[in-house]
C-alpha cells in the first residue's frame, strides 16, 4: 500500500485561499477563475482532490493527496532521551527510617 502525502486548502469564494499559513487573495477575475486557476497551479505539482467539506454557502475545506515524497513528513519520532521514562517509582522510605517523600 503507498503512502499519501495531504494538503488541506481553505477557500472562502468572496476571495480568499489559505493553504499551509499562505493567504493568495483573488485579483482581478471572476471567483470561480480564482479557485480553479489556483487548484490547477497545485495540481501541476501533482496534488488530486481528494475530499471536500463545505462550512457554509461561502467557504470550504478541499483536501488533496498526492504519493508521499522525501521529506513530505515531520520526525514522528521524538528522540530516544526523550521517550525514556522511569520503570520503577522512586525508592521511598519507611515510616521512621527518615524524610517522607511525597509524590505529587
Amino acid at each position: 500500500m503507498g503512502q499519501w502525502a495531504y494538503k488541506v486548502v481553505y477557500v472562502d469564494y468572496r476571495g480568499r485561499i489559505s493553504c499551509e499559513g499562505v493567504e493568495t487573495l483573488i485579483g482581478d477575475e471572476r471567483r470561480s477563475a480564482f479557485v480553479r486557476r489556483y487548484f490547477d497551479s497545485i495540481g501541476r505539482d501533482g496534488w488530486e482532490l481528494a475530499s471536500n467539506q463545505p462550512l457554509t454557502a461561502n467557504s470550504a475545506y478541499y483536501v488533496f493527496k498526492r504519493a508521499a515524497q522525501e521529506g513530505n513528513y515531520a520526525d514522528q519520532t521524538p528522540p530516544a532521551a526523550a521517550q525514556e521514562a522511569p520503570t520503577t517509582p522512586p525508592p521511598t522510605t519507611t515510616e521512621g527510617s527518615g524524610p517522607t517523600i511525597e509524590n505529587v
